[in-house]
């Protein structure tokens, strides 16, 4: 007995009829139903054979994944992104970072079933979440360097030349961080000379010295040694705050030039990301 197998109904009837019985409403969506009959040629026993193939095109709804996923990984990467503004020397940012990581992880860790899983080809959303998780890592080391830099300034020595140059006269320029000329740079050779200037012994004759040795004036004599004294501390510290004032200023223009550098590879990452899931969904669209 032969039996001929045939579509006896139209493949958009078909999906028609299955698009309007489906209960399962979640994460696929039927998009479209092919079918194809081929006929085997006699091999053995001269018989030929009839098969019907059906081939159903399932598709992936975004929303759920923008909704619960990607929407709030660029918030939380916005907030990461924000928080350079924070003053490293007056706020604690890296304990901000730090949480913000921490809460992040964890929201990985709760929406992980959510991911798609496709077996060894690493789905482009997955790719998303590792750049942001790393962006936020390195926004935290960078914040871990800064503040190395701002607060052991009054343990370091002066700032190199080369590094003074490069970073305080190019680079804070380039950032628009220059520094504001200190009102605490005094000279203190001018100063000796005005001490020296000052002093009652110098300005006293030689013919009149022998005569004017009274008490008051041995008195005038040794409070301008103890002023002389004073001001040459005072323009050692003030020396001091200088040095720490540039490391300060240092950390401040590779603060903002690492700012600037976090801005231009987080914009260039995402948009490669959409450009490649464009192109990946016109792609299949294409087929479809």
């Amino acid at each position: 007995m032969d039996v001929q197998l045939s579509i006896g109904r139209p493949v958009e009837k078909s999906l028609e009829i299955s698009l309007g019985v489906m209960t399962t409403k979640g994460e696929w969506e039927l998009v479209d139903m092919l079918a194809q009959k081929h006929t085997i040629p006699p091999q053995e026993m001269n018989i030929s054979r009839d098969t019907i193939t059906y081939y159903i095109v399932l598709r992936r709804r975004a929303t759920l994944y923008v909704v619960n996923l990607l929407i709030p990984s660029c918030f939380l990467i916005t907030v990461d992104l924000f928080s350079f503004l924070l003053p490293p020397q007056n706020v604690d940012r890296s304990s901000f970072k730090m949480t913000l990581i921490l809460g992040y992880t964890v929201f990985l860790l709760l929406m992980n079933d959510l991911l798609p899983v496709t077996g060894n080809t690493l789905p482009l959303i997955n790719a998303f979440f590792s750049l942001c998780l790393a962006l936020m890592v390195a926004s935290l080391l960078e914040t871990i360097l800064i503040i190395n830099i701002q607060c052991g300034s009054s343990n370091y020595g002066p700032l190199p030349r080369l590094a003074k140059v490069l970073f305080l006269n190019y680079l804070a320029k380039l950032v628009f961080l220059s520094k504001k000329p200190s009102d605490q740079n005094w000279d203190l050779e001018e100063h000796k000379t005005e001490t020296h200037r000052c002093d009652p012994v110098v300005d006293t004759p030689p013919s009149k010295a022998v005569h004017n040795t009274t008490p008051t004036l041995q008195e005038l004599r040794k409070i301008s040694h103890e002023l002389l004294s004073i001001r040459q501390q005072v323009d050692k510290h003030f020396k001091t705050d200088e040095s720490a004032d540039e490391w300060i200023h240092l950390g401040q223009v590779i603060d903002r030039l690492l700012f600037g550098i976090y801005i231009i590879f987080l914009s260039v990452s995402f948009i490669t990301i959409f450009v490649v899931w464009k192109c990946w969904y016109n792609k299949n669209a294409s087929l479809i």
